[in-house]
């Protein structure tokens, strides 16, 4: 598959973006809470393909666990429209990653993934 550019939003749009994704390298599902109640579903977009296009000073700059981070969810829709990580591990062979977040076993697949 190739690399395709993508836009995204928050529901009230006030916070814009585009990134250039290619999906056959892999996209990601969590069994955390948080992920889980909020069925996200992920994919990994490269620092030098991602572009904000408006709407930063929008973002509550929360980041879960840290007092410091980039993105956060929209202060008016309460989406979190994207999230930067301080480092992630690149997996072109899997066209899903699940992660049990959980259990605080990230690195593995969760017993139960048909609620995913």
């Amino acid at each position: 598959m190739a690399t395709k550019t993508y836009h995204g939003s928050c529901y009230c749009k006030r916070v814009k973006f585009e990134a250039d994704i290619d999906l056959a390298e892999g996209t990601g599902k969590c069994n955390c809470t948080s992920c889980w109640k909020r069925r996200w579903w992920s994919v990994r977009a490269r620092p030098e393909g991602f572009r904000l296009r408006g709407g930063e000073s929008e973002l509550s700059k929360y980041r879960a666990g840290s007092d410091v981070g980039h993105g956060g969810f929209c202060k008016h829709c309460g989406v979190i429209p994207y999230g930067y990580v301080d480092k992630s591990e690149w997996n072109p062979a899997a066209p899903v990653q699940y992660m049990d977040g959980r259990h605080d076993n990230w690195w593995n697949v969760p017993a139960e993934t048909r609620h995913l």
